[in-house]
């Protein structure tokens, strides 16, 4: 039997009120590598919830005191995303389509298929939305992404420090949400978290909002105005897109990092603040200062801890999360009942290309949620509002076929076209190698130099 490790995610919560279906379910997928329990009510299983953690739930429809559809709703109120197969031995109609109408997954007839079951675990698996308990200081990044989880735990351990944080990663990947967390998990969660984008205002605007202004200042200051240093003093102080800060007012914040005090525009007098700077960008810092547009000195003074996040591309299996989360938070602000996705719509979603990262899921989301007339977010709309980005993640089959072909490509360039001394460095015989030069169109000939 397959182990545990076989499977992505394989843990299915079986849910019937008849024993005989439960053991023969249960001995199918369990062959399969999967890890089940098997509960005979949905109390049971909402009990079980917690405790076993399940990635799917599979549950019959008709059941006493509570009913399939019911459980279902009950679990998306306690995890939201979670997948849900509903089993029943009528298969009407107007069940397949209440069911679905709810958020179930998939719907199942008795007696069950065993091709068919195993195709929808498989599916269901693939786009799972199970999201994890996070505790409270992370509570904002929804994810199950092992890169994202190393750099929460990064950022746990810098977070009881001092030392300034420099985070890097393209927009919309969730910067800000990472410095949050950051001063959630620190010392100074009880005080303010401030921040300002430096690439939103002019620089003498900038200058005042970071330093703050006496009355008379300059034209217009006819009050005397406290900067963002004083007002995140004793919490932290989020200097997001620090890239595109002006030379002049770099000078002016390395000497703040340097000295702890601020002197506001207008005023001859420094004042003290206890602040963390945490700073965030997507620009090359490294770049800029080779273009003398970065002050190398203050780069090392931010550039304490650095932490770079993947972009959405690089952690798709947190799309159905992310997806889950929108659709709930968007419903809630609507004071609308919660929409959900059709499963070839999270399956569209899951293998689009995301140039704008989770910014721009949001928006899909947001978009797709405003524009559905069903309760049910069909692939259709989805296909209309991705354009161009739909579907560009390779199949296993394609990619692998992409990297083999590749391979031969720099083989050949490297041979300049002889494929004895091609194939013994790729470690094959001439005939075979004859024969992948074949599979995927490349004539060795194009290679030669002439």
């Amino acid at each position: 039997m397959p182990s545990k490790t076989d499977k992505t995610e394989g843990r299915i919560l079986l849910v019937d009120d008849d024993p005989g279906l439960l053991r023969l379910l249960s001995i199918r997928l369990r062959a399969e590598g999967y890890e089940v329990e098997a509960v005979e009510s949905a109390e049971l299983a909402l009990a079980a919830l917690s405790r076993f953690g399940p990635d799917l739930v599979i549950t019959d429809l008709r059941m006493d005191k509570m009913d399939g559809i019911g459980l279902l709703k009950e679990l998306q109120s306690r995890s939201p995303g979670l997948r849900v197969v509903i089993i029943t031995a009528h298969g009407t109609i107007p069940d397949a389509v209440a069911a679905t109408q709810s958020g179930a997954f998939g719907f199942l007839t008795k007696p069950i298929d065993k091709d068919e079951l195993m195709a929808t675990v498989d599916r269901a698996l693939k786009v799972s939305g199970l999201t994890e308990v996070d505790e409270d200081w992370a509570s904002g990044i929804i994810t199950r992404n092992n890169a994202m989880k190393e750099i929460l735990n990064q950022a746990k351990m810098v977070a009881a420090t001092d030392a300034r944080v420099l985070i890097t990663g393209e927009s919309g990947t969730g910067k800000e949400l990472l410095a949050r967390a950051i001063h959630n998990a620190s010392p100074r969660s009880g005080k303010p978290f401030v921040g300002i984008n430096c690439s939103a205002m002019a620089e003498n605007l900038l200058e005042s909002e970071l330093f703050g202004h006496e009355k008379g200042a300059f034209t217009g200051a006819t009050r005397s105005h406290r900067g963002l240093f004083q007002a995140a003093d004793g919490g932290s102080l989020l200097l997001d897109e620090i890239g595109d800060m002006p030379m002049r007012l770099q000078v002016k914040l390395l000497r703040v990092l340097q000295e702890g005090q601020i002197r506001p525009v207008g005023s001859t007098q420094a004042i003290d603040v206890d602040v963390r700077v945490v700073s965030a960008t997507h620009r090359d810092l490294q770049a800029l200062m080779t273009e003398d547009k970065f002050r190398e000195d203050l780069y090392y003074r931010l550039n304490v801890v650095n932490m770079k996040l993947p972009t959405l591309n690089e952690r798709r299996e947190d799309i159905p999360l992310l997806v889950a989360h929108f659709l709930v938070t968007i419903a809630r602000e609507a004071g609308q009942e919660r929409k959900v996705y059709a499963p070839e719509a999270v399956e569209m979603l899951v293998t689009a290309e995301w140039p704008g990262n989770i910014r721009q899921l949001y928006n899909i989301v947001r978009q797709n949620v405003a524009l559905s007339r069903s309760p049910v977010i069909s692939a259709e709309l989805v296909q209309q509002s991705l354009g161009e980005n739909a579907g560009k993640l390779l199949s296993f089959s394609d990619a692998r076929d992409e990297f083999t072909r590749n391979y031969l490509s720099q083989i050949l360039q490297i041979t300049t076209g002889n494929v004895s001394q091609a194939a013994r460095l790729a470690k094959r015989n001439r005939t075979d190698f004859y024969k992948l030069l074949a599979r995927h169109d490349l004539n060795p000939d194009q290679f030669k130099t002439h």
